[in-house]
C-alpha cells in the first residue's frame, strides 16, 4: 500500500507539472513554425523557423517595450514595499482604533475589478499630465499592488518577537531605527515573496496599460504583443506572437528560479520561530 501511495503521489506531481509546463513547451513549439507548419502537431518542428524571433524587435519597437515594462514593474516594486512595509510596520506593531476596519478597506479595495475604476482612474491620470506617460502606468498599477503587499506584510509583521522590539527600544532605538535595523534583516522572505508577485503583477498588466498609453514606445510587452499583426487584415502571426510570450516569459522565470527559496521561505514561515 505504501508502494502504491508514493505512486500515485509521484503521478499527481507528474501530471500537474505536466498540465503547468506544457503551454510554454508548445509556445516555444510554436515560435519556431512559420505558415502552415503551426498547422502541424509534432514534438519539435523539422525545420526551425528562428527568424521569428528576429522579426519581433525588427518590426516594432519590441526592445523598447521590454524596458517600459521593466521600469514600469521595477518602479512598482520598489514603491509597493517602500510603502507597504512602513504601513506594515504601523498596523502590525502599533494599537490604535479603527486598526482592523483599516486592514479590511485596504482588503476591500482590492478586490475592486479593474474595469470598475478605469473611467475614474483615467480622469485622474489625465489630470495629473501623465497620459502616455511610465509613471502614470506605475501610479496606477499601485492600486492592486499596494493593498496586498501591505496585508502580506502586516500579517507577516504581526510574527515578528515582542522582545526583539522591547529591547532596542531599550537600548534607545526609534521606530524607525527598530523597523530598519532589526525587522527589515529578518523580513528578507516576505519582502521577495511579495516583491516578486508585485512585479508579475505589473509585468503582466495588459488594461490600464492599453488604456492609459498611446504611441508604440510608451507601450509594455502585453499590449506590444496583442498589438502584433500580419502583413493583412486576415493574416495572425502566431508565430511572432507565440516568439515574443516566450520572450517576456523567460525574465519571470528566471526571477522564481533565483528567489524561489526565499518564495518558499516567505509563503511558509515566519521570521523567528523558538
Amino acid at each position: 500500500m505504501r508502494i502504491l501511495g508514493r505512486a500515485g503521489f509521484f503521478l499527481l506531481v507528474l501530471a500537474i507539472v505536466a498540465y503547468t509546463v506544457f503551454p510554454f513547451y508548445w509556445a516555444i513549439v510554436s515560435s519556431l513554425k512559420d505558415g502552415a507548419a503551426l498547422f502541424r502537431v509534432e514534438a519539435w518542428p523539422s525545420a526551425p523557423q528562428w527568424s521569428n524571433y528576429a522579426a519581433v524587435f525588427r518590426e516594432q519597437p519590441f526592445g523598447r517595450n521590454i524596458l517600459n515594462s521593466v521600469i514600469v514593474a521595477g518602479s512598482v516594486v520598489a514603491l509597493s514595499l517602500a510603502l507597504g512595509v512602513t504601513a506594515a510596520f504601523a498596523l502590525g506593531r502599533m494599537q490604535f482604533r479603527g486598526r482592523g476596519f483599516l486592514l479590511l478597506v485596504i482588503l476591500g479595495v482590492s478586490m475592486f475589478p479593474q474595469v470598475a475604476v478605469l473611467s475614474g482612474l483615467f480622469e485622474l491620470i489625465r489630470a495629473l499630465g501623465l497620459y502616455n506617460n511610465l509613471f502614470g502606468l506605475t501610479l496606477s498599477y499601485l492600486i492592486f499592488t499596494l493593498p496586498f503587499t501591505v496585508w502580506v506584510l502586516t500579517t507577516y509583521m504581526r510574527e515578528m518577537p515582542v522582545e526583539l522590539e522591547e529591547a532596542a527600544m531599550m537600548d534607545g532605538a526609534s521606530p524607525f531605527v527598530v523597523l530598519t535595523r532589526i525587522f527589515l534583516p529578518l523580513m528578507g522572505p516576505a519582502m521577495a515573496t511579495t516583491g516578486l508577485l508585485a512585479f508579475i503583477a505589473a509585468w503582466n498588466e495588459f488594461l490600464f496599460a492599453l488604456t492609459f498609453t498611446l504611441t508604440d514606445e510608451m507601450r509594455t510587452v502585453p499590449v506590444a504583443i496583442a498589438l502584433i499583426s500580419g502583413s493583412s487584415s486576415f493574416e495572425l502571426p502566431w508565430g511572432r506572437i507565440m516568439a515574443a510570450s516566450v520572450i517576456v516569459t523567460l525574465p519571470l522565470i528566471s526571477l522564481v528560479l533565483v528567489f524561489q527559496r526565499r518564495i518558499v521561505s516567505g509563503l511558509t514561515a515566519g521570521a523567528v520561530k523558538g
